[in-house]
């Protein structure tokens, strides 16, 4: 560990922000999961339901700085693509 004051408190607070970083890249996974999952169960509701959950989470994700804007609208519009595509 560091020596210096201030190089201590930049590890504790990086930490810090890796874990909330972490958790958020988490919850943004899984309700990816639920969108892929319905999609693949065929049920174009659930899937519906699902993106627009995901969507939520993930522009938050976005607002916070845990991922790019562009990454969290690529991933989106490949979401709603997957479930346009629905019968």
């Amino acid at each position: 560990m560091a020596n210096i004051k201030s190089a201590k408190k930049r590890v504790l607070v990086s930490q810090a922000k890796a874990e909330r970083n972490k958790s958020a890249r988490s919850k943004v996974k899984t309700y990816i999961k639920k969108v892929e999952s319905a999609v693949a169960a065929g049920d174009k509701a659930a899937a519906q339901a699902a993106v627009v959950e995901a969507e939520s989470v993930m522009r938050k994700a976005a607002s916070k700085g845990v991922y790019h804007d562009n990454t969290v609208s690529r991933k989106i519009s490949r979401m709603n693509k997957a479930v346009n595509a629905m019968n």
